[in-house]
């Protein structure tokens, strides 16, 4: 019996450890694309293609942006495309908040580099099989962004 317990404890510490570490997130696709001299170009569009086999799922699709001090600005503009492998294309403008208005970075942050997720949809299936696009591109003024490491984009099975 001693033996028994001390292995249903084993599986339940074994158990959290998985699911505190992402095992229980049931991530589908991630990638990030690097910024080259942390700068962001107007002309430049990050793109991500993900295979989807599975059409009776839901999902959400979030976006991660590092950014650091040289940022300027406290949001971000966003202009994204996804392309279904059928060719049917959606362009959605997003605004998010990185800093409140005192200037204090919402994420999470070490030094000079503040990491953020950044919802993009929720309780999404994917309507046919095959590959759909993102493309994504900075909606902001300034023509370079300065201060921009990466920007990931990660798709999650939603478990009910």
């Amino acid at each position: 019996m001693k033996k028994r317990t001390g292995k249903y404890i084993l599986f339940l510490i074994f158990s959290g450890l998985l699911y505190c570490c992402g095992g229980g997130k049931n991530i589908v696709f991630t990638d990030t694309a690097t910024m080259p001299d942390e700068t962001w170009s107007l002309d430049q569009v990050m793109q991500f293609e993900i295979p989807v086999n599975d059409t009776v799922s839901h999902h959400k699709i979030i976006f991660s942006i590092r950014t650091g001090s040289a940022y300027p600005f406290q949001n971000l503009w966003l202009f994204v495309t996804t392309i279904a492998p059928t060719g049917i294309s959606l362009t959605d403008t997003l605004e998010y908040s990185l800093a409140d208005e005192k200037g204090d970075w919402y994420g999470k942050g070490f030094g000079d580099i503040h990491e953020l997720e950044l919802p993009y949809r929720n309780n999404v299936y994917f309507p046919a099989k095959g590959t759909y696009t993102f493309r994504i591109r900075h909606g902001m003024r300034a023509e370079n962004l300065k201060g921009v490491y990466d920007i990931g984009l990660r798709v999650e099975k939603i478990i009910k």
